[in-house]
């Protein structure tokens, strides 16, 4: 029987085609699946897109991986790999063909550890083990860092010539473990416990990279619990940088790769300490001359008071005194010498007008009586033998007395 041509839909290619896309990106199960399969057909053009062909026993997927999420890929890709890829069913529509836009790529067996890994963080969480505010600040100057890795391992060698560059001060402990395996997460843990008998200011919990296997110790209950329990702080530092393990969040601080763990634990190298005392050193110098020259001033005003209450500054300043008493009293002294001088000189003036020998000198004489020496002063008194002075002798003299 022919179709008829009056009831059917008649679509385009395009509608077709946008018809099934609209289907395929509406159902929420291919919008967020895990696919398993074996990688083929893998092609990595300059674009910096990821093709390749996901494939098992009965049938086969083309899948497609963007540039973005090609860059955060940790696993190389190869043909024949076994893996498990995720994300979004989508259509390819000028070829007509659906394809998984791949997010993340995994080897197959990780899916199964990763729920794990969810499960572990989501219980651990819940009591707290994460929480910041156990976190521990990590000393800036550490004198014993203790380290846990492998004694075989690069990151070993790795850490070792970071701290001797940067703080070659710090004593190193180390405790070699097993960081991969089943014997692994007992032996992390008996290595944190005999490190912190010794007292480390800081502990270096590191590995290099690997696959989610290769770092499960390190997502251990057990490994986990004795981190958090760890009297001295701990730097995790385990796997790359993109690595996360359940260690890196119970730990104090965590470092993207061991050369990290190392240069945080070490946050002031030799080189600032040598920075440090070079200024404190010059500090100090400067300190120093601040002092002195302080003490130097103190000391000119110490001497400077001790000149004005010194006993040899009062003798001069008495001695000065006494040199200008000297000179008053000379002065005085001779003032009044020149005072009695006149007044002597003026005496003696007086005294030789009123001399006798001046009056004689001008003709008077002094007559007095032989017999007594009394001065004949009235003619009554003239008796007797008389004795005449004049200006230059004496001579005898009678009287004539006739009454």
């Amino acid at each position: 029987m022919q179709p008829s041509l009056f009831s059917s839909i008649h679509l385009t290619v395009t509608q077709v085609t946008f018809h099934i896309r609209k289907q395929l990106e509406e159902d929420p199960t291919l919008q967020d699946v895990w696919v398993e399969g074996e990688i083929s057909n893998l092609s990595r053009p300059a674009s910096g897109h990821v093709y390749f062909t996901l494939k098992d026993r009965n049938a086969s997927l083309r899948c497609v991986m963007w540039k973005a999420d090609a860059a955060r890929l940790r696993v190389n890709l190869q043909d024949g790999m076994a893996v498990e890829a995720h994300g979004r069913i989508t259509v390819y529509e000028p070829q007509g063909q659906y394809q998984l836009a791949a997010n993340l790529i995994q080897p197959k067996g990780e899916g199964a550890l990763y729920q794990e890994f969810l499960r572990l963080k989501s219980m651990l969480e819940a009591e707290g083990l994460f929480d910041p505010e156990r976190k521990r600040p990590i000393p800036e100057l550490p004198a014993r860092i203790g380290i846990i890795t492998s004694g075989t391992g690069a990151a070993l060698r790795d850490m070792l010539n970071t701290l001797r560059r940067r703080l070659p001060l710090a004593q190193v402990l180390l405790a070699t473990s097993p960081v991969q395996g089943v014997e692994a997460p007992p032996a992390l843990v008996a290595a944190l416990e005999s490190l912190n008998k010794h007292k480390p200011d800081v502990i270096l919990l590191a590995r290099g990279g690997g696959s989610i296997e290769d770092l499960w110790a390190f997502n251990d209950e057990r490994v986990v619990r004795a981190v958090v329990g760890s009297k001295a702080p701990v730097i995790c530092g385990v796997g790359h940088e993109t690595d996360f393990t359940l260690c890196d969040f119970a730990a104090d601080l965590r470092a993207p790769t061991p050369t990290a763990a190392a240069e945080l634990a070490s946050q002031i190298t030799v080189d600032d300490l040598r920075s440090q005392l070079d200024t404190q050193l010059s500090r100090l110098a400067s300190l120093t001359l601040e002092l002195v020259a302080r003490q130097k001033t103190g000391v000119s005003s110490l001497l400077s008071r001790l000149k004005y209450i010194s006993p040899e500054r009062r003798i001069q300043s008495d001695s000065q005194t006494l040199d200008e008493l000297s000179r008053r009293a000379f002065s005085a002294l001779s003032h009044h010498l020149r005072l009695q001088s006149g007044h002597v000189e003026g005496m003696s003036k007086r005294l030789a007008s009123l001399n006798p020998e001046g009056v004689l000198a001008r003709g008077y004489a002094i007559i007095t009586r032989k017999d007594d020496g009394a001065v004949v002063s009235r003619v009554s008194q003239a008796q007797g033998g008389l004795k005449v002075r004049v200006s230059d002798g004496e001579f005898a003299a009678t009287t004539d007395r006739k009454s």
